[in-house]
């Protein structure tokens, strides 16, 4: 089931994530790997750097009526040894570049083994 709902949203992607996409795909920041709408589980996320086990979600504002949803996935998607950050719809669109900042932080951080 969640192979093809992540083919779907692969293929209509909202404008923000299309400007952040831009900016992950083809390994740009700092040599990582990021897929797009990939499948963990039960979920599908928005960019997924396996590698580093970082998780990035894209919300719009659907998501403050749904926040305790969120927070089971995001505890869920820990367990499973991921970290998970979260950035605004309009922030991606507006301040693109501090988003990226942002990730590559994470990034960066590291993560200790699960």
């Amino acid at each position: 089931m969640s192979v093809f709902f992540a083919r779907h949203l692969r293929k209509n992607l909202t404008d923000a994530e299309r400007k952040l996409w831009q900016r992950l795909r083809r390994r740009q920041l700092d040599g990582c790997k990021f897929r797009h709408q990939a499948s963990i589980g039960p979920y599908v996320v928005d960019f997924l750097c396996v590698e580093r086990r970082l998780i990035v979600e894209v919300d719009g504002g659907q998501h403050d009526v749904r926040r305790e949803a969120d927070e089971r996935r995001t505890t869920d998607l820990e367990v499973r040894g991921f970290r998970v950050i979260r950035v605004w719809n309009n922030e991606a669109l507006q301040n693109t570049d501090g988003v990226v900042e942002f990730i590559l932080q994470h990034l960066r951080a590291g993560h200790p083994p699960p």
